[in-house]
Formats: C-alpha cells, sequence, structure tokens
C-alpha cells in the first residue's frame, strides 16, 4: 500500500499556513516576483505547492515553517486593527513594533472604536477555528450605553433584531451598573457580525459610548495594561482550541 500523498495546496495559503505572512500578503508576494518555488519566480499564488518537497524562498530567503506565537493584547480605543492604514491612523502593529515577532495576524477584529482583549497569532488554523461563526467560543463585553434600559430593553437584547437581512442578537444581556443617565452592560455573544453589538442597540435605541471586549471563552483580559501585551501559556492556547 502507498503511503499516502501529502495534500498540496495553493502556493500563497502554503505560505500563510507556515505562518510566514497572511494569504492577502503572500499573492502580492507572489505577483510581485518576490516568491521562487525549486529556483524558479512563481507569479501564480494559487499554483498547487506542498512545503515539505517544494524548495520554497521569499526574498532570497528559504522559507520555513515559523515558531507558532499566540498573543494577547489590550487593544487601546482609537487603534486600527490592521496591517496598513491608507489614511494614516495608528495600527495594532505600531504597539508591537518593538517586540521583535515574527508575522502575527489578528483573531478576528475589534473596530476602531471598540477596545480590550485581542488576540494575534501565525497559527492559521487555531485562528480559523476562534473564529469560525460555528465556534463554540463566548465572547464577553462591557459596554456604556445613554439611557437606563429596563428588563424589557434586556429581554429585548437577547431576543434579538434583523437589520440588513442579518439576525443580531445578544446570548445574554445583564445589567451591570448604572448611573443618572448612563449604564453599563455585559453582554455575552457566541457569534460576531461586524459592528454587532453596536448595531443591535442601535436598532433598540441606545447609542453605545464604551465597548470592552473582557474575555474570549476562558481567556480573560485580566489586568493586562491598556496597549501591552503578553503570550499565551501552553494551557491557554489549548483551551481557545476549536479544530
Amino acid at each position: 500500500m502507498r503511503p499516502a500523498t501529502p495534500p498540496r495546496h495553493g502556493l500563497a495559503r502554503v505560505l500563510s499556513k507556515l505562518g510566514v505572512c497572511s494569504r492577502s500578503q503572500a499573492e502580492i508576494a507572489i505577483r510581485d516576483g518576490r516568491v521562487m518555488v525549486d529556483g524558479r519566480v512563481e507569479r501564480n499564488p494559487e499554483r498547487p505547492s506542498d512545503a515539505t518537497r517544494d524548495k520554497i524562498s521569499l526574498d532570497g530567503q528559504p522559507i520555513a515553517a515559523a515558531a507558532k506565537r499566540y498573543i494577547a493584547i489590550n487593544k487601546p480605543r482609537g487603534i486600527v486593527v490592521s496591517a496598513a492604514d491608507e489614511r494614516g491612523r495608528d495600527t495594532i502593529y505600531a504597539l508591537l513594533s518593538s517586540a521583535g515577532l515574527p508575522w502575527i495576524g489578528p483573531v478576528g477584529r475589534l473596530d476602531k472604536a471598540s477596545e480590550g482583549l485581542l488576540l494575534l497569532s501565525n497559527d492559521t488554523l487555531w485562528a480559523a477555528g476562534i473564529t469560525e461563526p460555528t465556534g463554540q467560543l463566548e465572547k464577553t463585553y462591557h459596554v456604556q450605553i445613554a439611557g437606563l434600559p429596563d428588563a424589557a430593553a434586556l429581554a429585548a437584547m437577547e431576543a434579538g433584531i434583523d437589520d440588513g437581512g442579518e439576525h443580531l442578537s445578544a446570548r445574554r444581556a445583564s445589567l451591570l451598573r448604572t448611573g443618572e443617565k448612563n449604564a453599563w452592560l455585559e453582554i455575552v455573544l457566541d457569534e460576531g457580525r461586524n459592528r454587532h453589538i453596536r448595531r443591535l442597540l442601535d436598532a433598540l435605541g441606545y447609542d453605545t459610548l464604551r465597548l470592552l471586549r473582557v474575555s474570549i471563552g476562558p481567556l480573560a483580559l485580566g489586568n493586562l495594561a491598556k496597549g501591552a501585551w503578553r503570550d499565551l501559556d501552553v494551557g491557554e492556547v489549548a483551551a481557545l482550541r476549536q479544530r
């Protein structure tokens, strides 16, 4: 019986799976003629490739699988979660510029006005398990809103609304504390659509003043300072693994 042939994937996907760069960055590098396979420039990002058999180089340097890194960062408000911003705004990578890390990509997103726990990694399979829509990891947010919601309003957040063909709801919504005009809520999601919480609250008549993600599954933001980051330990990585 012949041994199973290793699967071959598109060249851009291979570079991404090796943790060298993102898939979109790999596609650009390949089209720019910066990638060679078996000594020849390859400009087709979809060329079938196998990292265990093909000799792949980027900018003249042989490619090997990068050591896997798993990072938690406390994203400040006003920071863009992107490798680059066409408007010149500060990105999450500015906080990591002196860390000497290999390429790592964000695991999910937080919009510019949101803050709190954000994961980054070059383990694309691990990241995909966390971000896939059918994943079971709950994400918990503390949200300051204008207004004082009652029990019926919290129930409406859990029942959800339809917006642009998408059903938006909270798995759980509870009141943390109130002031004279504002309230802090704890909102738990088991899926995350674009600006999910803001759109949900806006549809119910509440302006979002602050939005802070405090946990992803069993991983809590804890006392990590704003703008600071740390490596996840082996147990934390395993606890978040969905694939």
